[in-house]
């Protein structure tokens, strides 16, 4: 296949500025995405554990809810029974004392536990939210604006960085042939950063397409599931009164339950055995039980089915009737998904990783930091290029836009990685300032203050990946002192922030003894 010239220049200056403009946001959404796939246990993992008895019995569940309403008359509102614990998860009953918005940021957390003599014992627990907060960065591309906003904005970047993928493979696949695997340490820089630069977004590919959809997917979100009910739900009505999701899912399920007062509540033990006997091969992990002012209670059940894909980056969803044990919602539920929402959900499935077990979720780490780099090294070409061509022109220094365009990746770059280990470090070794001073925010610092440093010109982008490198470096010293805590969880931090640190600094090393090369080396 050979392109036109005219051609091929269109489609070339259409990847290079749609890639230059999107590049610095894609960086931070993907290098905080890769992180992100270990959320759970890293989050887990920076939460100090509380001591708590044994967690009794599923049967005596309903023992330890009786005592636990009495004492705190509150939870009733909002309670989650346990079903598996372990020592991750210590309590069969947990609740919030002011719950929020389910499933957005971490929560203070009441669990309750019962000691030898059957008496209430509960503790309280504060999760950590840097991981949270590293999973916001990522969903949000590191802008500091409210959530809905945010993904308004990342939208349209993820259908240009979409654009750029279509035209960079269009550019590539004439020299596919005799240049896939080619990667020339020798020689100019603009040819290094090209074939390194090639080299990751064609392995890729698939990987980034499947970024590209799903982003635009979850980006205009309410806009699908109002189409989608449209044309393939029969939650019209609830849609249209601006649910969707889980709120339609609640919605749906208040419909045709008992009322509180006609019959017992099943246990969460009969709860269990009906799911196995129902919809066997899912595995249920907690029972969340909630009652809205004015309503009867709900039972949204959450778990997990290896066998199938999931609608969340962990679980498969359900609801059920507390009292009968009718299933009233299995459009979430893996495996029994009609085939309009198991199309949908695969798009979720395919952004999270929810499949296929540790080793995806550690292929998606590997690519998502790859695709960070894709990124850096576009923005990098693209100026090597500017600067070869105003040096052909006879100028002796960059042009202000190719030095604004530098200036801005380091700061961007660099801040992203430094701002990601600094709150991790905190978390570490200052577990309590979390509390007084919100994550996000101690990132923002950060990399601002990167951001107008490089813009300023003050320091050469070197010292800016050095400290990023030093940085990266402490997170690992600081996990291997985690190490009795959690030593599966702490190996991965470690080996993963010694790559990212020595990797920089191999670059940083060589570039120390090639201070000869012109600037364009820069």
């Amino acid at each position: 296949m050979k392109l036109r010239a005219d051609i091929a220049n269109v489609y070339r200056e259409l990847h290079s500025w749609v890639g230059v403009v999107a590049g610095l946001f894609l960086f931070i959404a993907f290098y905080a995405g890769a992180i992100s796939m270990f959320e759970p246990a890293l989050e887990t993992w920076l939460t100090p554990r509380i001591s708590l008895p044994e967690a009794v019995p599923l049967e005596r569940a309903p023992e330890l809810m009786g005592k636990v309403f009495a004492a705190f008359p509150e939870s009733r509102r909002s309670y989650t029974i346990v079903v598996s614990t372990d020592p991750d998860h210590p309590a069969r009953m947990v609740w919030s004392p002011h719950p929020a918005r389910h499933g957005h940021g971490s929560q203070t957390l009441m669990m309750a536990a019962l000691d030898s003599r059957g008496r209430l014992v509960t503790a309280q627990r504060r999760p950590s939210s840097v991981a949270q907060v590293i999973d916001t960065l990522h969903q949000q591309m590191g802008l500091p604006l409210p959530h809905e906003p945010a993904m308004i904005v990342m939208g349209f970047i993820t259908l240009g960085y979409a654009l750029a993928l279509v035209s960079g493979t269009l550019i590539f696949l004439p020299a596919l042939a005799r240049a896939i695997f080619a990667v020339r340490l020798k020689g100019s820089v603009r040819r290094k950063w090209l074939d390194l630069h090639n080299l990751l977004g064609f392995c890729s590919l698939p990987f980034h397409i499947v970024m590209a959809l799903t982003s635009v997917v979850f980006a205009f979100h309410d806009v699908i599931f109002t189409v989608q009910a449209e044309f393939l739900s029969h939650e019209q009505g609830e849609v249209r009164q601006g649910g969707h999701g889980m709120r339609a899912m609640a919605a749906l399920s208040q419909q045709g339950m008992h009322p509180a007062h006609e019959t017992t509540a099943l246990t969460p033990a009969e709860v269990v055995s009906i799911l196995s006997r129902e919809v066997p091969g899912f595995t249920p992990d907690t029972l969340d039980y909630s009652t809205r002012p004015g309503s009867v209670p709900m039972l949204r059940i959450a778990g997990h089915d290896p066998g199938h894909i999931m609608r969340g980056p962990n679980s498969g969803f359900t609801t059920m009737d507390p009292f009968t044990g009718r299933l009233l919602w299995r459009d979430y539920l893996p495996g029994y998904q009609s085939r309009s929402f198991a199309a949908l959900t695969s798009f979720f499935s395919l952004h999270f990783g929810s499949y296929g077990g540790a080793p995806v979720r550690w292929a998606y780490l590997v690519l998502g930091f790859a695709g960070a780099f894709l990124f850096y090294t576009g923005n990098r070409l693209w100026i090597a290029v500017r600067r070869r061509k105003e040096k052909a022109s006879g100028l002796e220094s960059d042009t202000r836009g190719t030095r604004i365009l530098w200036r801005l990746t380091v700061g961007c770059c660099a801040g992203c990685m430094a701002g990601i280990a600094i709150i991790l470090l905190v978390a570490m070794f200052q577990p309590g300032l979390n509390v007084r001073l919100s994550p996000f925010w101690l990132y923002q610092g950060v990399f601002w203050l990167f951001m107008g440093l490089a813009c300023l010109g003050i320091l050469d982008g070197f010292w800016f990946f050095l400290v990023a490198s030093i940085l990266n470096l402490a997170v690992v010293a600081g996990a291997l002192r985690h190490f009795g805590t959690d030593s599966e969880t702490s190996l991965g931090v470690a080996l993963v922030a010694l790559v990212l640190g020595v990797s920089v600094g191999y670059s940083l090393w060589r570039k120390m003894r090639l201070r000869s090369v012109p600037s364009s080396a820069h």
